[in-house]
């Protein structure tokens, strides 16, 4: 009888190599990082760039609910950090494993932005002067 020779497990598919996604998704992680510092540096105070939203707007009077907009404004740096963090994560981890990855900070970015929003409106709809103008544009 021959004596089998061992069997070699099957070499595992080497990574697809995708420059173009690899910069692309390069870009759109360093783009996400300076919105992310840019952003922060607002939210941390959110009062003051509340004020100037309503402005923007067309709001009569001035944002007053500071103790939410500090807190929730600090709430929505934090998502925004750990958004960036997780969506980079993730990123790199595709990257290296050859896979499309383009989509993950664009996936990310919106996920991110819904969950700052929800953050963020929560002390614009605590405000006297906002919710009067909501009120007033219901109003035929």
């Amino acid at each position: 009888m021959p004596s089998a020779a061992p069997i070699a497990p099957a070499a595992a598919a080497p990574a697809r190599r995708r420059p173009v996604d690899r910069i692309i998704t390069i870009a759109l992680l360093a783009y996400g990082l300076v919105n992310v510092i840019v952003t922060a540096v607002s939210y941390l105070d959110l009062p003051t760039a509340m004020n100037e939203t309503m402005k923007i707007l067309g709001i009569d009077g001035e944002f007053t609910n500071f103790a939410q907009g500090r807190l929730w404004g600090t709430f929505a740096v934090v998502v925004l950090v750990v958004g960036w963090a997780l969506t980079a994560l993730l990123s790199v981890r595709r990257l290296r494993r050859g896979k499309l990855t383009w989509w993950v900070p664009v996936v990310g970015a919106v996920a991110t932005t819904i969950m700052v929003s929800i953050c963020i409106m929560v002390p614009m709809l605590g405000d006297p002067a906002f919710m009067a103008y909501v009120e007033s544009m219901a109003k035929p």
